[in-house]
Order: structure tokens, then C-alpha cells, then sequence
């Protein structure tokens, strides 16, 4: 079998896992969030490194909630093992983008030990938001924690959801070679993430609220309809110039 058939097969087996491991959190985490929308209230989201992908999956995006807004780390993570460094961007964000009690905050770390993550984390739920944590539970249970509190991620979340990964991220053997390869943090926790916007909007309708959702760009209208929704968020969210 060659690495490419071992990989998919893996990452499959781990979205599959992941999926049914976090159908109670993303029912109760969207049941959160879905109040907080229907409050004109704002999801934020940081993941430091690699993890900022994940921060930016579900902002801006056609068929996706326009009141999600990623907090920028323009280090591009870099100092993630520094503390300090998190709680200042935070609280930089939450000046810019006037971030209110009741709002929600989803931090994303693979490893959940690092100090900035937390950080963020910690200074949020102080500002009286509520914390969705994504990280890989097997990782950071077998860790230590890189920040002075000794805690990690998973610890400080009011709701935790778990990728599925293992320890070190790269999951596939590969012959005659030392290290593992193939990363699957990305895959899982992309499909949690739009699970989680899904859990969101159902409940928004649930309740009779209509869903504050991007339309493409290259529909008719879509432009139009976009800009008349984010208008309504102006100041709460993060658009590119």
C-alpha cells in the first residue's frame, strides 16, 4: 500500500472517529453559539501557527456565519512558547473589535500547551466570554504545560472538542524512514469546525432566526447581500482592507 492509500485511509478513520466522538460537544457548543448570534453577539476564533488556518476556516466563507472574526497574530506564531504574548493580542483584538461579555471565543491548538493559546483562552473567559476549545486530547493529555499556570487548553474550555489525533500530529509509517509522516490536525479539525457551523445555523432556524450567512461572491446578488450583513458587524469583525 502506498503512503498516499495509507494516508487517506488514516485520516478517514479519524474524521469518521471525530465525528462521532463530538456529536453531544458540537450540539451543545452550537446551542451556545446559536444564543450568542441570536444576540447580534460575535464568535472569535485564534489558533496560533499552523493552527491560524483553522482560526480563518469558517470566517468569511460562502454558505458560512458572518459574525466570526479570527484574531490576526501577525508574529504568523512564531512566539506561541512566549508568555505574554497572547494575552497582549488579545487584548489588542478586543479594543479594535470591541469584544463584549456574552460573546463566544474558539481557541485551536493542536498540542494545547503552548503559552499564547492559553492565554488567549484565559483572557477571554475573564472578559466574560464563553471558551470552545479544539485541540487533540490524546496529545495534551500526554504532555506537560508550557504555560506558568500548568495548565492546557483542554483544562480551561467550557466546551472541549477533540480531533481525533495522535501524539506528534503525523500519523503514517513510512519504510526505512525514522519519523512518522502525514499530519491529519488540519482534516479533522476542518470538518469539526464547518460540523459545528452546521449545528449553529440548524439552531438559529430552530429558534426563527434567520442565519446571518455569506452568499457566494459569483452568485447574482451575492456581493450585495454580503456587504449588507457585514455592514451590521462593522466594528465587531476582522475584514481584510
Amino acid at each position: 500500500m502506498s503512503l498516499a492509500e495509507k494516508f487517506y485511509i488514516s485520516s478517514q478513520n479519524i474524521q469518521s472517529r471525530a465525528y462521532e466522538n463530538n456529536k453531544a460537544t458540537l450540539k451543545a457548543a452550537g446551542n451556545r453559539i446559536a444564543t450568542c448570534l441570536a444576540s447580534d453577539g460575535v464568535l472569535h476564533t485564534f489558533g496560533s501557527g499552523h493552527s491560524q488556518i483553522l482560526a480563518s476556516e469558517i470566517e468569511r466563507r460562502a454558505g458560512g456565519l458572518v459574525p466570526v472574526s479570527s484574531i490576526n497574530d501577525p508574529a504568523d506564531g512564531w512566539p506561541e512558547q512566549i508568555e505574554g504574548y497572547g494575552a497582549r493580542l488579545f487584548e489588542r483584538y478586543a479594543y479594535q473589535y470591541a469584544v463584549q461579555s456574552g460573546d463566544v471565543v474558539l481557541v485551536i491548538s493542536n498540542s494545547g500547551r503552548n503559552a499564547c493559546p492559553i492565554e488567549v483562552a484565559l483572557e477571554a473567559k475573564v472578559a466574560g466570554l464563553d471558551l470552545v476549545v479544539l485541540t487533540s486530547l490524546e496529545m495534551s493529555k500526554n504532555t506537560h504545560s508550557r504555560h506558568i499556570s500548568g495548565k492546557k487548553l483542554y483544562e480551561i474550555g467550557d466546551y472541549v472538542l477533540d480531533n481525533g489525533g495522535i501524539a506528534g500530529d503525523a500519523a503514517i509509517d513510512a519504510p526505512s524512514f525514522e519519523y512518522k509522516v502525514g499530519p491529519t490536525s488540519t482534516m479533522s479539525g476542518a470538518l469539526l469546525l464547518n460540523l459545528l457551523s452546521m449545528e449553529i445555523i440548524e439552531q438559529l432556524i430552530s429558534r426563527g432566526v434567520t442565519p446571518p450567512t455569506y452568499v457566494s461572491q459569483n452568485v447574482d446578488g451575492g456581493a450585495e447581500h454580503n456587504e449588507a450583513l457585514a455592514k451590521k458587524y462593522r466594528h465587531r469583525i476582522r475584514r481584510p482592507i
